[in-house]
């Protein structure tokens, strides 16, 4: 009889023993959801980092319609929080998709405490996600909510606020604090940081951005060392800003720029590329733009697909 042991990357087999490559700890795909404005869609792309010159493959659907959604998630799955459907209706929905099936429609979890959209999310990658920010219309909010993906069918719990009222806001973060970025109105170039474990308290304000921001083109971060923000509405540019976490009461610095002018996108990464999708460039684009972490002062290459133009989608990374 002959028995198999999984350990890491060890698997043991009758009693010889063959090494295996443990499983990858770095994302290998980024899914982008929803987007465009009149009518939204509930489409959801899949881009492999392996190969990112091919056009992104398109998975099942998010279970309704959404632009101006955001993503937060782990390496097994995403949640997709808040967004609007044209002209003016909001939602609370949170929906989840699963990587391994992909190409199921997602489904619906705990909702948001209220109606959102153009919030910021960021992850600790295996707990928690956080999400902060947004606006109803015309009201704009500070607050910051907490998903709990082990429990998501709960309605996410209030914690401390940003330190103000802010829409159009992007996010990036690490294991222990994230970092929620720019955003209007007005037009801000504020840098927040939560800290996880003392998410209850008032979000700490840090160094500036280079310039005031909003509806940026996405942010992404090697999980370290680093967070990029790049792209943005005010004024419309292809500038991509740097903060350093460890020093992140300085100034960001500017890095890149992207290839193009992009605004209102979302980003997905691993620990060495940045992958900025779709947005305003300055119209509606398909285009998937990459930058290198360790050549970021070159300009952006760009690399496949959308299958169609698209803005204004939510996005996350993991493995495929």
């Amino acid at each position: 009889m002959s028995i198999t042991i999984t350990t890491g990357g060890i698997t043991m087999t009758g009693g010889g023993v063959t090494f295996t490559a443990p499983p990858p700890t770095s994302a290998t795909a980024g899914w982008y959801a929803g987007g465009a404005y009149n009518p939204a869609k509930s489409t959801v792309y899949r881009i492999t980092f392996a190969t990112d010159t091919a056009t992104a493959s398109v998975r099942g659907p998010l279970n309704a319609a959404v632009y101006s959604t955001v993503g937060v998630g782990t390496t097994t799955a995403g949640w997709f929080a808040g967004g609007a459907v044209y002209p003016s209706s909001y939602k609370s929905t949170i929906t989840r998709i699963t990587y391994a099936t992909d190409t199921a429609t997602s489904t619906d979890r705990g909702p948001l405490n209220i109606a959102l959209n153009t919030i910021g999310g960021t992850s600790d990658n295996t707990t928690y996600g956080w999400l902060g920010g947004g606006s109803t219309g015309s009201v704009y909010k500070s607050t910051v909510s907490r998903i709990t993906y082990a429990n998501d069918t709960a309605t996410p719990t209030g914690k401390g606020p940003l330190s103000l009222a802010r829409a159009t806001i992007t996010a990036t973060g690490t294991p222990s604090y994230g970092w929620f970025l720019s955003g209007a109105s007005p037009i801000t170039s504020t840098v927040d940081r939560v800290d996880y474990s003392n998410d209850t308290a008032t979000a700490s304000v840090r160094g500036p951005l280079s310039g005031g921001s909003y509806y940026s083109a996405g942010a992404v971060t090697d999980s370290t060392t680093y967070g990029w923000l790049a792209g943005g509405a005010a004024p419309a540019g292809s500038t991509v800003q740097r903060i350093t976490y460890a020093t992140d009461t300085d100034t960001a610095s500017v890095r890149g720029p992207l290839a193009a002018t992009r605004n209102f996108g979302s980003a997905t990464c691993d620990t060495t590329y940045g992958w900025f999708g779709g947005g305003y460039a300055p119209s509606e684009t398909s285009s998937i733009t990459r930058i290198t972490y360790a050549t970021d002062t070159a300009t952006s290459v760009d690399r496949g697909n959308f299958p169609t133009v698209r803005a204004g989608t939510g996005s996350t990374s993991g493995i495929q």
